[in-house]
């Protein structure tokens, strides 16, 4: 447990409770559950001897120096610390106090499997040739590939060097290739060197010829010139004159020719300005007739699309309203059909819910007619049927006739039935004309107070309430 801090080429690697994987930092504190290690970032210089073949099966030995380290950026430096700060068989080989170098036998081991694999991969698709020849494009093909295959290690490559390509052992493909090639330049140095006298002396004869002739020629040539030079002086002070009164005569034609040209050219000029302020009136008259055509065309457009415009929002909104009303009496004949369901619903649950108690209270009455009696009961039936049929009656009076026939005591009479018969009918016909309005027919018998002409009629009487009442009429 403590603080600690790592050198300025080296980090410290810490696992343990707390932390996810490894941490790696500069400094920190590193507590009891924890441990730590240092790792150097500082790069290694790994030599290789590659043996290696062209497209053309051609052996060779490639030597090469690679500068390699740790790349120093955090996901890389935690591939190599989880992947490379150990030995080969899985031990921990970091002090706590000495970083753990990089070029390790089990590390230059990985690195050198993966160059040589990338190297023979690359040479195996090249002529011997392209790899003289494109010696820059090679190595960057191998820093690629061989860097493409370090990254998943954390390692970068700082710098390559390929050096001269040699022989394998059995081979001696470029010992003859070098002993061609400095035969031939030997050969082509001596050629060289022949040729190189030959043309000095044929040069050398070459140049004293030349001299003496050209020496001859501008003598000669000085004589010609002299003679020819008096010849051309006198001709050219003849020329001189002609030309000087030729000018002259020129200059005074030329002067009379411009201030002609000059008048004809100003006319011309009048001329075409008239032209084209009458063309530029035609155009300003076409533009403007133009202009009002182009106005009254896009009024009538922009009218007509007004029209069209209106017509259409009056005819959607129209559709619109009828539409919001459609769907309006639709939404309340849905709701006032689902509210009738729902009170309907309502008043048959309570109904059953009714019927259920009523079933439950007919149990425990007895049965029907006892849940019938108490119901008559809880609710004044028999009271109100005796109020009703007191109302019924209120008002009427009964005419009520009571008659004798026959005297008790007396002698059996044969004839008594018959006379007790026809005793009976005044007073049945009476009560019968009070009651209904009928008369008897006047051939049966006659009313007192009744005419003949009332006989066999009826007014009909209506009854109404009645009360209890009573008349006698005497004994017959």
């Amino acid at each position: 447990m403590g603080y600690h801090v790592s050198d300025a080429n080296s980090y410290l690697v810490i696992t343990g409770g707390g932390v996810e994987d490894v941490k790696i930092v500069k400094k920190a504190w590193v507590w009891a559950w924890q441990k730590h290690a240092k790792i150097s970032i500082s790069p290694f210089d790994f030599e290789i001897t590659l043996q290696a073949m062209t497209i053309e099966k051609l052996q060779f030995s490639l030597p090469a120096v690679f500068t390699i380290g740790p790349d120093d950026k955090p996901e890389a430096l935690t591939k190599y610390a989880m992947l490379l700060t150990g030995n080969a068989d899985g031990t921990s080989a970091a002090s706590k106090s000495k970083p753990t170098a990089t070029g390790r036998n089990h590390v230059q081991d990985i690195v050198k499997g993966i160059i040589e694999g990338e190297t023979r991969v690359i040479v195996s698709g090249m002529t011997m040739e392209e790899i003289f020849k494109e010696r820059q494009v090679f190595k960057t093909k191998v820093i690629q590939n061989v860097q493409s295959e370090l990254d998943q290690f954390g390692l970068k490559i700082y710098n390559a060097n390929v050096k001269e390509l040699q022989d394998t052992q059995g081979s001696e493909y470029f010992k003859f290739l070098s002993r061609k090639a400095h035969e031939g330049a030997s050969n082509q140095a001596k050629v060289d060197v022949a040729n190189a006298r030959m043309i000095g002396e044929i040069g050398e004869a070459e140049k004293r010829g030349k001299t003496r002739q050209e020496i001859s020629k501008i003598d000669a040539q000085t004589a010609v010139l002299e003679t020819q030079r008096k010849s051309e002086k006198a001709q050219a002070d003849a020329e001189l004159t002609t030309t000087q009164t030729r000018l002259n005569m020129g200059i005074n034609l030329a002067q009379i020719q411009a201030t002609r040209q000059a008048e004809a050219k100003d006319a011309e000029l009048q001329r075409d300005v008239e032209t084209k302020r009458a063309e530029m009136e035609l155009e300003r008259m076409r533009a403007t007739d133009l202009v009002h055509a182009k106005i009254e065309k896009e009024s009538a457009q922009q009218k007509a699309d007004a029209k069209f415009y209106a017509d259409t929002k009056g005819a959607d909104g129209t559709l619109y309203k009828q539409r919001q009303d459609a769907e309006a009496a639709y939404f309340r004949a849905t709701k006032e059909a689902e509210a009738a369901l729902f009170t309907k619903t309502k008043e048959a649950e309570g109904i059953m819910e009714m019927a259920k108690a009523y079933g439950h209270m007919a149990n425990v009455l007895g049965g029907p007619q006892g849940l019938l009696q108490y119901l008559m009961l809880q609710n004044n039936t028999y009271e109100k049927l005796a109020k009703a049929n007191a109302t019924a009656i209120q008002g009427l009076q009964p005419k009520i006739t009571v008659w004798n026939t026959g005297e008790g005591g007396s002698a059996p009479d044969s004839g008594a039935p018959i006379r007790n018969l026809f005793q009976s009918l005044p007073p049945l016909l009476s009560t019968i004309n009070d009651q209904t309005g009928i008369a008897p027919p006047s051939w049966l018998a006659q009313l007192p107070g009744q005419s003949s002409s009332q006989a066999m009629t009826a007014t009909p009487k209506t009854n109404g309430t009645y009360t209890k009442g009573y008349e006698e009429n005497g004994a017959h």
